[in-house]
């Protein structure tokens, strides 16, 4: 009894053993197919491939195991392939089917294969593939039966359409929306042209802003107060400002002496020429060699400023005076 026993648990593990390999073989194995919805077509006509893969759920799970799909060319023997769908995934119970969709058509008439399909097969991280080939599949493409027996027809005429004015919707459309457009950007110029602010003149005259500022300057007592320099500064920025607004000379850019030729064409400023060449004299020597004036060149300076307002001011009702003298004095 005891040789009888050893000997059956020998012959079992003989027979596990034979049949390990079979059964890993069999956790491993995928169902490929390839389907047509057709195997006879016209030429042109088009035709649907359906290829699918099975997995069992443990596979699906399996991060190592992958099924790489055939590539299709755009071309293949006596077929086009028109359109191709993204690979899907259905679930039917413990099975996932993996499935892709090519449309194919022929051009070419007769009776045709399309070839076996071959699937990759991963079943570990660095395994070698194992390939999964489908059967080909037949199909015939037939021509356009013609009945040679007939006589020929003759081509018929051109048939009119009846017009409707349903047909150029469109344009209509389009033509009354420019016309519609053209018409507001008129009517929005016109008016706004009529609607514009009118800019007024400022009342106040160059000279009024310099004697005004003139009188501030004296009652600030700037000079009195020890500063020397902002007092003549100020004093010739008025009197070049009046410039720049009265007879459109950039005396705030220039130096004394080209101030002192630029006035040249203007025949009041000329006529006070000397007057302004001692006063800018005065005030550039103390605004840059800190030169010390005394209280009486102070006053004298303030009133040829006022001299010169007064004479080149613009006389009441009458055009300001920016001309050049027929007979110009030289410098």
């Amino acid at each position: 009894m005891y040789k009888q026993e050893v000997i059956r648990r020998i012959f079992l593990c003989c027979i596990l053993g034979l049949l390990f390999p079979f059964s890993l073989l069999a956790q491993q194995a995928v169902d490929v197919t390839a389907k047509a919805d057709t195997n006879s077509i016209r030429i042109g006509e088009q035709i649907k491939l359906q290829l699918t893969a099975t997995l069992t759920a443990q596979q699906f799970k399996d991060a190592n195991f992958k099924v790489l799909f055939p590539v299709l060319p755009d071309s293949l023997d006596h077929f086009e392939v028109v359109t191709r769908s993204n690979l899907d995934t259905l679930v039917n119970q413990d099975q996932h089917i993996l499935h892709q969709t090519f449309t194919l058509t022929s051009f070419d008439s007769g009776h045709w294969e399309i070839p076996p399909m071959r699937f990759e097969v991963f079943s570990g991280a660095n395994a070698t593939p194992d390939s999964a080939v489908t059967l080909p599949i037949g199909v015939d493409v037939n021509t356009v039966a013609v009945d040679t027996t007939k006589a020929f027809k003759p081509i018929k005429e051109i048939k009119g359409v009846a017009w409707s004015i349903w047909d150029y919707w469109l344009y209509i459309v389009i033509g009354a929306a420019a016309v519609l457009i053209i018409g507001g950007l008129i009517w929005y110029l016109r008016t706004r042209k009529k609607t514009e602010p009118v800019i007024k003149t400022p009342t106040v005259s160059p000279y009024e802003i310099a004697i005004q500022e003139l009188k501030a300057l004296k009652e600030e007592k700037v000079w009195q107060q020890g500063d020397i320099k902002q007092y003549y500064t100020r004093l010739t920025d008025i009197l070049r400002t009046y410039f720049e607004h009265q007879f459109s000379i950039a005396a705030l850019e220039q130096t004394s002496e080209e101030l002192l030729q630029n006035i040249k064409p203007v025949t009041k400023l000329n006529q006070q020429r000397d007057k302004l060449r001692s006063l800018l004299a005065i005030a550039d020597l103390a605004k840059f060699a800190k030169l010390q004036p005394t209280a009486d060149e102070h006053q004298e300076c303030m009133q040829k400023a006022e001299e010169i307002l007064e004479w080149t001011k613009p006389k009441t009702g009458a055009a300001e005076e920016t001309g050049t003298d027929a007979t110009l004095e030289k410098a």
